[in-house]
């Protein structure tokens, strides 16, 4: 026959359970703010530099996205075309040529 517990035992067994739960979850509390001052001084260690955009690399990237936004839309035999125009005349005129490929597939 199982002997009764007393009263007391039943509750240090209770209040050594939750100092149990109580120390995870101070470990893990601990290990998050270990991480986060870590980020945080790495942030502070190393300021973001400030990407500076000349005026010519502005235009270029302008192009290059006028030849991209005509070339996604094109079928790949089109495509070979307007490269091949890219390589021989530049940039430029492969968007005109893309953009009059793609109005005569419209």
């Amino acid at each position: 026959m199982a002997r009764p517990r007393g009263i007391a035992t039943e509750q240090i067994r209770s209040i050594r359970k939750s100092l149990a739960t109580i120390d995870r979850a101070l470990v893990q509390l601990a290990e998050k703010l270990r991480t986060a001052s870590s980020r945080a001084t790495a942030k502070l260690s190393k300021p973001r530099r400030r990407m500076t955009i000349t005026p010519k690399r502005r235009a270029a990237l302008k192009l290059q996205g006028q030849y991209m936004g005509y070339m996604r839309q094109l079928p790949a035999r089109k495509k070979a075309l307007v490269k091949a125009v890219k390589e021989k005349r530049g940039v430029e005129a492969a968007i005109a040529a893309a953009r009059k490929l793609r109005r005569s597939a419209a």
